[in-house]
């Protein structure tokens, strides 16, 4: 299996340099050349471990089989609890796929805890020796899902840049606090979207890789940009639907649709790739909060980021400019270079607008709406009060859009993003209760409140000295950069 470039069919890579590279040098995102077509039914009978070797060797052709095997092995046991993947029943045929039971308590681990092995991996299989400086710009949940994944990895420099007021407070922590002389973490004035600017900027800078490689330390990537990112996700869109089987609510061959409260377009987009590999999946409802591009891009084809950006109470989703969904338009238009105009226009004018038969086709998958505030706050009293089910701002974004687009005898599986107590302060306020300004305080009284217990790892952060308290500006990521020795 082979990888090219969004914006230039040409440039032709291999899997492993998909991964150690991130991003194309033209500023493309890498993408497979094909979709594998696999045995759906085979694979719905294997434990998570192996379906998730089996679903990643499909692209990851240059990898060592055994490599997978042992490496999908090793990350998806005790680090998940015996949950990964796990499908809790919510309300009739409506089901939550809780993925935030990894070690930092977001779906990124699913992806984070795996990555780092993979591109190690992948330095061998090129014969490559120097250093690599991953850089991430994060919302909130991918930083510490990275930092978590390549601390202490031999060979690997990594640097998180989050916006400042941008996140929880227990995701701040959760960055802040962490151990291991590999990591650094910075805030930087503004929004996400700055964030990710500045770190594309970075990559995008022939100076600064040529600076770079003089020292022997090459760039890469662990959003969502990259490769490594996105593969492990596609896993879990396939366990879900396996659980069905085996529980009966599904006979094979049905269809079930998803419902992903996304902000960046690479979660959904795994469940995409899911079904152009033989998934039975009918609709994937892309749901966003009040920050809400994708659900105007998905009903009118016009993408615009140059609009009110609003700090929600879902913060990971609060982002205007979503990289991913560059590789939609390339899996639909089937062209390099309408892509490359449509980023473009998109970085001078802040717009782009597809073409009619695009957008249908885009509409044939892909479903869409968004959530208010004051929706996500009832969503999650309603959702406890009703079903007992407890669930952060982000899954409320979803369970509220997936109630407006379920369709009658077809299973809706919510994709649940985060554990509840890393947003204790806005859970607690949504139950009606009076939240104290602590995030630890407010996280015991939620506990006390639902008779849920909050994850040790989040519970532990209180006592856990803060490391990183540096604030910069979006254009200092790039000195950042450059501050680094082999």
């Amino acid at each position: 299996m082979q990888f090219f470039s969004t914006r230039d069919q040409n440039r032709k890579v291999t899997s492993s340099q998909a991964i150690a590279q991130g991003l194309s040098d033209e500023g493309g995102l890498f993408v497979p050349e094909s979709f594998p077509q696999v045995d759906v039914k085979a694979l719905c009978g294997l434990d998570y471990p192996a379906l998730a070797a089996a679903v990643v060797r499909e692209y990851l052709t240059d990898y060592n089989p055994a490599f997978l095997t042992e490496a999908t092995r090793s990350t998806y046991g005790a680090a998940f609890g015996g949950k990964a993947g796990y499908l809790a029943p919510v309300e009739g045929d409506t089901y939550a796929l809780e993925l935030w039971h990894g070690p930092t308590c977001a779906f990124k681990d699913y992806a984070l805890q795996l990555m780092p092995k993979l591109l190690v991996e992948a330095k061998k299989n090129l014969g490559r020796t120097e250093k690599t400086l991953i850089l991430v710009a994060t919302s909130g949940d991918t930083g510490k899902a990275a930092l978590d994944g390549y601390h202490d990895i031999p060979g690997v420099e990594i640097a998180v840049f989050y916006p400042t007021g941008g996140t929880s407070e227990i995701q701040r922590l959760q960055m802040a606090t962490q151990e291991g002389a590999n990591v650094a973490v910075y805030a930087v004035r503004g929004n996400f979207d700055d964030a990710q600017t500045g770190v594309k900027k970075v990559f995008g800078d022939k100076a600064i890789a040529a600076e770079l490689e003089k020292r022997n330390i090459r760039l890469s990537s662990a959003n969502s940009i990259n490769w490594g990112r996105l593969v492990p996700q596609i896993v879990y869109y396939f366990a879900a639907y396996a659980q069905l089987l085996k529980a009966g609510k599904i006979t094979f061959g049905d269809e079930v649709d998803f419902c992903v409260p996304t902000g960046n377009f690479g979660d959904i987009l795994a469940g995409y790739y899911a079904k152009q590999m033989g998934l039975p999946v009918g609709k994937l409802v892309c749901a966003s909060n009040e920050n809400n591009v994708l659900t105007d891009f998905l009903t009118t084809g016009t993408y615009t980021a140059k609009r009110e950006f609003f700090k929600t109470t879902s913060p990971s989703m609060d982002i205007l400019v979503s990289s991913n969904l560059e590789r939609l338009l390339y899996h639909v238009t089937g062209s390099d270079a309408e892509v490359a105009g449509f980023m473009q226009q998109l970085a001078a004018t802040g717009s782009y607008t597809v073409r009619p038969e695009t957008l249908a086709a885009i509409q044939e998958t892909f479903s869409c709406g968004w959530s208010s505030e004051d929706e996500v706050a009832g969503e999650i009293r309603s959702r406890y009060e009703k079903d007992g089910y407890l669930c952060d701002t982000h899954t409320a974004v979803a369970f509220h859009v997936a109630a407006q687009k379920k369709r009658q005898g077809v299973p809706m599986v919510v994709l649940s993003t985060a554990s509840p107590f890393k947003f204790p302060r806005s859970v607690l306020s949504a139950l009606g209760k009076a939240a104290p300004e602590n995030d630890f305080e407010a996280m015991q009284q939620l506990e006390t409140a639902t008779g849920h217990a909050a994850p040790a790892s989040l519970a532990a952060l209180r006592s856990k000295p803060e490391r990183f308290d540096t604030v910069i500006a979006p254009a200092q990521i790039a000195e950042v950069a450059l501050g680094y020795q082999a």
